[in-house]
């Protein structure tokens, strides 16, 4: 579920923006030349479908047609000249993992197969362009990155919140830079998405390639994000963690407190993997917390049956306990949260102690553990094609755009679609259904 549905896309919103005529043979032809014709080969001309069920594809009828994306891979004709080529990296906001994994990939990519010279790598996210900061880039090559992808992290540093998008493209004309990738969030989406427009408006034939990074699984328009396996597989760890100290004690109970500003796919994903939580809280569907039917009561009613239990829950969500008054924003322009998972901490403390039931209560929060780790090995995978596809992009002259996959095929999304709204948990929908009944937390936790 998205805030910008799919029945609200047009055409228009999926046009990908391209600086020119391709006219340069791709240097990938005779690995193109190999390949053969198959179910799952998409023809560069062809597009890979917005909508999914019939029904949709029927309502489009009378709106010209179905719509689709333009296919991800390699093309025969290419827009730069390879030789004379000369790229840039960055990566921006917070840890994720499989950074390390998508620069190799690219770094690999360019050098090995489109013979490109020069990649520069610029330290510690947008700062990185900013003279007044400091930070000298980096000659990216397979050397140097050979071994990074072991790693959490980035290898180039990062950072948050915006910088002059007129400031970073005076830094590429100097730099005389003719592609860019933008490894980030959708806060640095929007950024990427401002340079494209800097570097149009004064002529200046530069690619803007962002491969989108937030392990809350909240861009649309986009299967998933990477990181998100290994970060919900990390987390799932923890709920382990969790469950065994809440039956290891009398009244045990095991708070884990998980990523999610606004979308709560790893607290679901998380919790099924391991299926030991009790109940997941998530900020896309509200919850009482006093009442015969509030969640203080009913969690301690499992205890009471059950001995112990586990719950789980997203960072953003159970704001609406806090006080109205404005909290602030973060570097990166985003609202500051109030702490749920210490207000739930001492809430089911009161509650409990107030009708004499014992409690031993463990809370943990892993968010900057689950941040740092390696990619998994399916992530790691994800990345490497992300990366792949993001290179055959920014070649063939496609710019202000993000490279995702829909339906299982990789594709060109517009920024401003990738941009668009949030993706979210729909608690009319299957995987929130799932959760349900994993755990057998009531429907609604409501006084």
């Amino acid at each position: 579920m998205t805030d910008r549905p799919a029945e609200t896309v047009v055409a228009a919103d999926l046009a990908v923006s391209a600086l020119g005529e391709c006219r340069v043979d791709s240097p990938l032809l005779p690995l193109l030349d190999t390949r053969q014709v198959s179910v799952n080969y998409v023809d560069e001309s062809d597009r890979v479908l917005l909508d999914d069920t019939l029904s949709t594809l029927v309502a489009r009828e009378g709106e010209g047609g179905p719509l689709g994306f333009e296919p991800g891979g390699p093309r025969r004709k290419i827009y730069f000249d390879p030789t004379k080529t000369r790229v840039g990296i960055v990566t921006c906001g917070g840890l994720c993992p499989g950074l390390n994994n998508v620069i190799r990939g690219l770094v690999m990519e360019l050098t090995l197969h489109y013979k490109v010279k020069r990649i520069f790598g610029f330290r510690n996210g947008y700062q990185g362009f900013i003279a007044r900061y400091g930070h000298p880039v980096v000659d990216l090559t397979p050397d140097v990155v050979r071994n990074i992808h072991e790693d959490g992290g980035t290898m180039l540093g990062t950072s948050r919140g915006s910088q002059d998008p007129e400031e970073i493209v005076d830094c590429l004309e100097r730099m005389n830079i003719n592609v860019l990738f933008v490894i980030g969030g959708d806060g640095s989406m929007r950024g990427a998405a401002r340079i494209a427009e800097v570097a149009a408006a004064r002529g200046e034939r530069v690619a803007v390639v962002g491969i989108p990074k937030t392990i809350d699984n909240d861009i649309p328009y986009i299967d998933h994000s990477f990181g998100f396996q290994t970060a919900f597989g990390t987390a799932g760890e923890t709920i382990l963690a969790a469950k065994s100290e809440a039956r290891s004690a009398p009244g045990g109970v095991g708070l884990v407190k998980l990523m999610g500003r606004h979308s709560g796919f790893i607290a679901c994903y998380a919790a099924l993997a391991r299926n030991h939580a009790d109940f997941v809280l998530i900020p896309e569907v509200p919850f009482d917390l006093d009442g015969p039917d509030g969640l203080l009561e009913q969690l301690r009613r499992r205890v009471e049956v059950a001995g112990n239990a586990v719950v789980v829950v997203a960072e953003g969500a159970g704001q609406e306990h806090f006080p109205s008054s404005e909290n602030g924003s973060d570097a990166s322009g985003n609202a500051k949260l109030r702490d749920v998972g210490v207000l739930l901490k001492e809430r089911i403390t009161e509650h409990f102690a107030g009708c004499g039931t014992e409690l031993n209560l463990r809370y943990i929060d892993p968010s900057y553990t689950i941040r740092s780790v390696p990619a998994n090995p399916y992530d790691s995978v994800y990345c490497l094609r992300l990366a792949h596809a993001a290179v055959h992009a920014a070649m063939a002259g496609r710019t202000a755009m993000v490279i995702g996959r829909w339906h299982g095929r990789f594709v060109h999304v517009p920024i401003t679609l990738a941009v668009s709204g949030t993706n979210k948990v729909d608690p009319h929908g299957d995987l929130w259904m799932s959760v349900l009944e994993a755990t057998g937390q009531p429907v609604r936790l409501t006084a």
